[in-house]
């Protein structure tokens, strides 16, 4: 057994000898540069790290890695709720409706409104906003109708206005939420509301 041993530790010291020998100085010199280019490498990929994590104190690898896992979770649970909320405006929908007194002509099957107050109807998709009005047909309301709309912060991108029966108006609008739009649906269509009463 002892003479066994001493064999193996023969052999590892020849071979420790043969590796040494076998290293030039030129292979060592390139071995300790790459090293040496390996731990920059790391060290820049930790200081970009760090200056992407807000209110980072430390400057250990240590410190840095652990915040930045915290502040990866953070970030997956914002993108979460925000996709959450996407989902829901996409689906929420508001519409405003006065009762109004409608009678028929017999002679002509319309049905007219004898109330001057407008149906407001609101849908949201991403940031494009679909209004659609119904109303009494009035000379230069559609204008009105979409002064108003723009001063809620959206862009009008398309209005179709369609008569129904003598006194009556479809209005759909099409419009897109511009930067400073910041309203609920139940809101925009309250503000909206508001607006045209003034201009009826």
């Amino acid at each position: 057994m002892i003479e066994t041993t001493s064999v193996v530790e023969r052999t590892m010291v020849v071979t420790k000898r043969a590796d040494s020998l076998t290293r030039t100085p030129l292979h060592a010199h390139e071995h300790v540069i790459a090293e040496r280019k390996r731990r920059e490498k790391i060290s820049r990929s930790f200081s970009s790290l760090s200056a992407l994590i807000p209110g980072l104190n430390k400057k250990d690898k240590s410190s840095v890695l652990g915040d930045a896992i915290e502040y990866l979770k953070k970030l997956q649970e914002r993108m979460a709720t925000l996709e959450e909320q996407v989902a829901k405006r996409r689906v929420e929908s508001v519409k405003f409706v006065k009762k109004t007194q409608f009678h028929i002509d017999e002679e002509n099957f319309d049905f007219q409104s004898n109330n001057s107050f407008p149906e407001i109807e609101a849908r949201v998709s991403d940031k494009d906003v679909l209004i659609r009005i119904l109303c009494e047909t009035n000379k230069g309301y559609v204008l009105n109708i979409i002064n108003e709309v723009e001063k809620l912060h959206l862009s009008v991108i398309h209005t179709n206005v369609l008569p129904f029966g003598q006194s009556t108006l479809d209005v759909t609008i099409v419009a897109r939420m511009e930067a400073d739009f910041s309203m609920t649906l139940k809101d925009l269509v309250k503000t909206l509301q508001q607006g045209l009463l003034k201009v009826m």
